[in-house]
């Protein structure tokens, strides 16, 4: 008899193969013999034509500026060490977009030619984007083993929404006058799709595949605890080690990466929406195989070529490891004092007031919160999600998750909205705190982790501060964004009428800039979500150490009901924020 896991490991095995192949061609080459009997038959493709190749294909696209980019983060990746792991990650990548942009097209295509489809497809969609990603490793594993094919496959679920939604968002943003023209000229439905909808919805469907790859890089840390190596193996070990000056160096390799792929994707979805506006001729195909096979072959003579010798390497890792010992030997006094002053007066008495307060009062309260926002029908829609948590049995756990991620978003805010402000009324800073912020949203979560711990040991306090820094990034943003996005005309009139600088805030540019700002609000709060199962690797007790004690036990069942506990949090949190804008939208529109 033929039992699931024998289908579900075969087809690990084929899925094994296509990245087997991409890793011998970019990373490992083809090679005989183990260990010391090791040698190599022939080289991967050799980093200086790959950066070559990436570089005027960058120049073709985006111009100089992305050349440049794509430049530098070639040099960083080969200089310190970390290509071939890069090249690793980026073959699981490769993989990942592919399956994913293909399963989302096919999906989104099917919603959108059936309403009862398209909600359904929604709904889940919705409620997998907020499901912590350790709980995608958990069904996988069990079904398709250890390795690189499981850590694809749950990669591929994770960033399957963003092409759904944009896909479905895309072929409805067709403007109706040229599906009429496909029709007039007789297309069949099948020709208007493929021939007419598809391509005129491209620019938005380039966007989706944006977010799908840089989904997908924010999974590779993740999971290389399933086998999936590369440069998220590199932060895992590091976290292991406390090695935080490697772990960084690695996790800024991934960056790098992300930001390239990121900017390669956005300069080829402006095209597709504006088409090419510079007067680059579109180099040659075979300029592009020479410039690749020229280098590799000349490999075999040139060894650096081929891998950057070990003694030619740069690294920065003794420079943070010192600089965390010095912190830790003058400043431990301030810092323990700082972290047992929160936690004692603070944070604990917010977590057992939360854990001890009733069911009731609690789904009371959040009745009567949504019956002001919106009405029954939310009423109806918070008390049903919050019941899966009670009936679930992980009340408690999921109280201190509410618990750590308000004290979270709470900092964030506290620190994020002043520094918004600040930086919404200096136009010069504001490009490179957008690339600092870049930065803070595609560095790996390990990373966050290192520093907390290091600094104040394991515990609520070192997850807040893990949490807090990886949430931050949109708090800062949206308020940058809501805060210039203001019509001058309003704050010129307040100025003419007398209003200070603080009376034009309070009363004219925050009221405009209020929808925003819940926006970021809640982006704030999904991203300290995300983050709230990494956080559990330094002890806390909540529904993310759940999740994590069912990824170590292997029980599928208890992960999936912890993993859709988080996603709770999350659509209660969703509703009632969108329900308060809309609110105060209104009433601004009444005004």
């Amino acid at each position: 008899t033929i039992t699931v896991q024998d289908i579900t490991r075969t087809f690990a095995e084929w899925v094994n193969w296509p990245i087997t192949f991409l890793n011998l061609l970019l990373s490992e080459g083809v090679v005989s013999g183990a260990g010391f009997n090791k040698t190599q038959l022939l080289p991967p493709l050799s980093w200086f034509g790959i950066t070559l190749v990436l570089c005027l294909f960058a120049r073709y696209i985006g111009g100089k500026a992305l050349a440049w980019v794509c430049l530098t983060g070639c040099t960083y990746l080969v200089f310190f060490g970390l290509w071939p792991n890069a090249m690793t990650t980026l073959a699981s990548v490769i993989m990942c977009v592919v399956m994913a942009v293909v399963l989302g097209l096919f999906i989104g295509i099917i919603s959108y030619r059936s309403e009862n489809i398209e909600k359904w497809a929604q709904a889940t969609m919705n409620v997998m984007q907020t499901v912590p990603i350790f709980a995608y490793l958990l069904p996988t594993l069990l079904l398709f083993g250890y390795g690189p094919s499981a850590a694809l496959l749950a990669t591929v679920l994770y960033a399957l929404p963003p092409m759904v939604h944009a896909t479905i968002l895309a072929l409805k943003s067709v403007p109706d006058e040229i599906r009429e023209y496909g029709l007039m000229a007789g297309s069949t439905r099948s020709q208007l799709l493929w021939k007419v909808e598809l391509p005129t919805a491209l620019p938005m469907l380039t966007v989706g595949l944006n977010q799908v790859v840089m989904m997908s890089l924010n999974m590779v840390i993740i999971a290389s605890m399933i086998g999936a190596g590369g440069l998220g193996y590199d932060v895992l070990r590091a976290l292991r080690r406390l090695d935080i000056g490697g772990g960084l160096e690695a996790g800024l390799g991934i960056v790098v990466l992300a930001v390239m792929l990121d900017r390669i994707t956005q300069a080829l979805a402006s095209n597709q929406s504006s088409g090419l506006d510079h007067n680059v001729k579109a180099p040659r195909w075979w300029i592009y195989v020479g410039l690749i096979l020229v280098p590799t072959a000349a490999s075999f003579l040139v060894s650096a070529l081929n891998q950057w010798p070990k003694a030619w390497t740069l690294t920065t890792a003794p420079f943070w490891n010192d600089a965390i010992t010095f912190i830790n030997q003058h400043f431990f006094e301030q810092m323990e004092a700082l972290r047992t002053f929160a936690l004692i007066n603070i944070m604990t008495p917010f977590r057992d007031l939360l854990v001890d307060l009733p069911i009731p009062v609690v789904m009371l309260g959040l009745a009567f919160i949504a019956w002001l926002l919106a009405g029954w029908r939310l009423v109806l829609t918070v008390l049903g999600l919050a019941s899966f948590v009670a009936v679930s049995g992980y009340w408690e756990s999921a109280m201190i998750s509410v618990y750590l991620i308000a004290c979270s978003v709470v900092v964030a805010v506290l620190i994020g909205f002043p520094i918004g402000l600040w930086i919404s009324s200096s136009p010069s800073l504001q490009k490179p705190i957008g690339l600092i912020l870049d930065t803070l949203q595609t560095l790996p979560t390990f990373i966050y982790l290192l520093p907390a711990v290091m600094l104040f040991r394991n515990g609520d306090f070192s997850a807040l501060i893990a949490i807090t820094s990886y949430a931050i990034a949109p708090a800062i943003r949206y308020t940058i964004h809501g805060l210039k996005s203001v019509p001058q005309g309003r704050v010129e009139a307040a100025t003419m009428l007398g209003c200070s600088a603080f009376q034009t805030l309070r009363y004219v540019r925050f009221p405009a800039a209020f929808p925003t700002l819940i926006i970021g609000l809640n982006q704030t709060i999904m991203m300290a979500l995300s983050m709230l199962v990494i956080a559990a690797l330094v002890g806390t007790r909540d529904l993310g150490q759940e999740v994590y004690i069912s990824l170590t036990r292997a029980d599928t069942g208890a992960g999936l009901v912890t993993g859709l506990g988080i996603a709770v949090i999350a659509l209660i949190t969703d509703a009632l924020l969108k329900a308060w804008a809309t609110n105060k939208q209104l009433k601004m529109g009444g005004q």
